[in-house]
């Protein structure tokens, strides 16, 4: 039996936290990451990134990505204790907006003063919509659980 997450459970997750890498493909059709900072609204995805920058050439190009959105987990007060970070993973389709494109709530959040400098016009909104499933390994299990892979593992759903 796998890890109990729900599809709720999951995005309550996703909520709580800022960091994942982005997968996406180049023009030559090669892999690459990228360590991004995110903000969910409407059970999307949203990433701020420079026009000219990598991500926005490569999603732009090609709207297939995946997340990894790493959580980290520590043993209190034994911080020397390494424990692996759980993981949510999922694929989806991905499109670069333009900043104004952009719900007012998402750039509120990611822009972090950047129209009060003129910044934000520099910057474009990388919109991720999760397909399928989301794939856990660690959510919503106890650290010794995180030792037994097959009950450390969960799906569900993205709808």
């Amino acid at each position: 039996m796998g890890a109990p997450v729900t599809t709720d459970s999951i995005w309550e997750e996703l909520g709580r936290q800022t960091f994942a890498v982005l997968g996406m493909v180049n023009a030559k059709g090669e892999a690459r990451t990228a360590g991004i900072v995110y903000t969910v609204h409407q059970r999307k995805l949203y990433i701020a990134t420079d026009k000219e920058s990598w991500k926005a050439k490569h999603v732009g190009g090609n709207g297939h990505v995946s997340l990894t959105i790493c959580i980290p987990k520590r043993v209190p007060f034994l911080p020397f204790v390494h424990v692996p970070a759980a993981t949510i993973t999922c694929h989806g389709s991905g499109r670069v907006l333009a900043y104004s494109q952009a719900p007012a709530e998402v750039t509120r959040v990611l822009a972090r003063g950047l129209e009060e400098t003129g910044g934000a016009g520099s910057v474009s909104i990388i919109e991720v919509s999760p397909e399928g499933e989301f794939v856990t390994y660690g959510v919503g299990v106890s650290m010794l659980t995180m030792r037994k892979t097959q009950a450390a593992r969960g799906r569900a759903a993205v709808a």
